[in-house]
């Protein structure tokens, strides 16, 4: 593996985007720590890689943010001279399952390759396991698992979803359980914090609302949380 020093000023542009995002205090918090955590072992001299895992599941519903801080996520540990290059590459089980035999090892296999250097971000990644026994996608897997650990340290998996489903996805395989040892919770937003995201995209459509406007978006947003369920 490359000897990649700390990128300061990369690291603090990245952290300063993480930052800038409305609300995500439970994640933003663990990022935090995970910084302090690998700062404190490379300066050490420790081999980090060797000491935890950095493979990563999002647990939480649709829209909360899971993909745009795994973008970010991935320039942290560029930043942190854990990543080569320090880019995405986004996927699904549609990305790495095949309709044959043999083939999804290959499909599965390719898309790591993008991968490497990088992160791969796997969304709604319990679809993987929806399928039976008989199911590609276990083969999807399984090609997955022995990769991480063939080629350890020179990429990062971040599987993301609904909180119950991923729960059970990493009951489908032992070995998924004991890859991925860190969760990040991707809380619901507020309503405060919706009218915040909702004024941020006005704002980059050049529209500025009226009091009157801004009060029914703000009463409308109220109405929808009160009355959520836990896909919200």
């Amino acid at each position: 593996l490359p000897d990649i020093q700390i990128d300061e000023p990369l690291l603090q542009l990245a952290m300063d985007d993480l930052n800038h995002l409305i609300g995500l205090g439970l994640v933003k918090s663990e990022v935090m720590e995970l910084v302090k955590l690998v700062r404190f072992y490379r300066e050490s001299g420790k081999d980090v890689l060797g000491k935890f895992s950095l493979h990563t599941v999002f647990s939480g519903n649709p829209g909360t943010g899971k993909t745009t801080v795994a973008r970010i996520f991935a320039q942290i540990l560029k930043g942190l001279g854990i990543l080569e290059r320090g880019h995405l590459i986004e996927t699904d089980r549609q990305g790495l399952v095949a309709g044959y035999i043999g083939q999804t090892a290959t499909k599965t296999q390719q898309v790591i390759n993008k991968a490497l250097g990088g992160v791969l971000f796997i969304d709604e990644a319990y679809a993987l396991s929806q399928g039976g026994e008989n199911d590609f996608g276990q083969e999807a897997v399984e090609t997955l698992l022995k990769q991480m650990e063939d080629r350890r340290g020179q990429f990062v998996v971040v599987v993301a979803g609904y909180t119950d489903k991923m729960k059970k996805f990493l009951e489908m395989n032992p070995g998924l359980s004991s890859r991925f040892d860190r969760e990040m919770t991707f809380e619901d937003y507020s309503p405060v914090e919706l009218f915040e995201i909702a004024l941020s995209m006005l704002r980059n459509d050049g529209i500025t609302p009226d009091a009157e406007a801004a009060s029914h978006l703000r009463s409308y947003l109220e109405s929808l949380h009160g009355s959520k369920d836990r896909f919200f």
